[in-house]
């Protein structure tokens, strides 16, 4: 073992767990990735697909779905530090669309069944996903605001599904022709935000996001294999992806390598759920996060902006009512396009720590006080906000192998 890194033994007992997932047939395959003051572990175990489809690999492609809100929020925080967006300037001017807001006077309400805005949406309220619309924690078509959301294609409503969804003007359209649920600033309501994001950043820039996002983020940071689809040449990376059955339990297939979703550029590019990364590209990501926004000689973001993504930004009444399952914001905060450890209750995650995980089987920390990175990449969808026993697993057994 190497002092201050990784302990090997540890590291040993972690794959153990992790294979048992993979051996019980509870997912065809995985790759997790920790990473701890220049020491790197990436461990690739099982199939990429069922019933074969290749070797698991440290390059395997995966549809990292939610985990593209950080990169979306510091694709902003870049047209911030070089002034052409302000974080409490209203989104108005590049969104005209969102001008004029109503606000639904209950959740439950009739569309028309609507108040003023008191205020307009700021580019804040979009990073901090306090913008008054969003995912509603209830069953499909539960609400009058939901069934419309489904109507429009807007997404958030269930897996991210990128051949569907309109094109970003068009996509915009039909958000600006929808009430909001609550009054701009009143409380987090999750997604929206990063999509709206994401056509802000388009318009501020005057780039597509794809493009937007290679040139400043991921070329830079040597992100090779990150993108919003995969090149014909790279299809044999993808992993397959899976949901589960809700009558059987039983995986079934979500996305396929060849011709699925993601083997084409999609007509709206989701700031909120759109990419497909590796375990080292992401790790590249998250480095540059715990470097204060530079990897190497390569300075993305400068340390305030990257301090202030990575703090807490809700306060107890915009947390009241909001969180994804009971209990969450006791011990979490929201800052830009990230979750934040406020209070340490188990043995994973310092207070501090920051990161998010994807619907679609990922899960991502970055822990300053440890300087730990903790990836895992698995094809097998979530059925609950609340992570799954997988990913709880990785994230102990990652902490259980730091060697002081």
């Amino acid at each position: 073992m190497t002092r201050g890194g990784l302990s090997k033994a540890r590291l040993e007992r972690m794959h153990e767990v992790m294979a048992g997932y993979v051996a019980r047939g509870e997912l065809p395959g995985l790759v997790t990735l920790v990473s701890r003051r220049g020491e790197t572990r990436v461990d690739a175990i099982g199939d990429q697909a069922m019933g074969g489809g290749g070797a698991m690999q440290r390059d395997t492609i995966f549809r990292i779905a939610s985990m593209t809100k950080p990169v979306t929020a510091v694709a902003a925080m870049i047209l911030v530090e070089e002034c052409r967006l302000r974080l409490d300037d209203s989104v108005e001017p590049f969104l005209p669309e969102l001008a004029n807001r109503r606000v639904l006077t209950r959740i439950d309400a009739a569309l028309e069944d609507t108040v003023a805005a008191e205020r307009p949406i700021t580019v804040r309220d979009l990073l901090t996903f306090r913008l008054g619309f969003g995912s509603v924690m209830a069953p499909p078509g539960s609400v009058p605001i939901q069934r419309a959301v489904a109507e429009h294609r807007l997404g958030g409503d269930g897996p991210p599904r990128p051949q569907t969804t309109p094109p970003p003007d068009e996509w915009l359209r039909r958000l600006g022709a929808l009430p909001l649920m609550h009054q701009p600033g009143a409380r987090w309501m999750y997604n929206t935000g990063s999509d709206v994001l994401g056509v802000l950043v388009e318009r501020a820039s005057g780039q597509p996001l794809e493009r937007f996002f290679r040139e400043r983020i991921f070329e830079p940071l040597g992100m090779k294999d990150t993108a919003f689809s995969v090149a014909p040449a790279k299809l044999d990376r993808l992993a397959t992806s899976y949901a589960v059955s809700q009558k059987s339990g039983a995986l079934e297939l979500f996305d396929a390598a060849a011709g699925g979703q993601w083997s084409r550029p999609p007509a709206f590019a989701s700031g909120g759920g759109g990419l497909v990364s590796t375990v080292d590209d992401f790790c590249r990501f998250s480095e540059m996060l715990l470097g204060r926004g530079a990897l190497g000689q390569e300075r993305i973001l400068s340390r305030p902006s990257v301090e202030l993504m990575t703090t807490d930004q809700l306060t107890p009444e915009q947390k009241a009512g909001s969180s994804l399952f009971p209990g969450y914001f006791d011990n979490h905060g929201w800052g830009f396009g990230v979750a934040v450890v406020t209070r340490r209750d188990g043995v994973a995650g310092s207070v501090g720590q920051f990161g998010w995980d994807g619907g679609l089987g990922t899960s991502w920390s970055c822990d300053p006080r440890e300087e730990l990175v903790v990836i895992l990449m698995t094809q097998r969808a979530w059925t609950s906000p609340n992570p799954p026993n997988v990913s709880r697993d990785c994230a102990t057994c990652a902490y259980q192998a730091i060697d002081d």
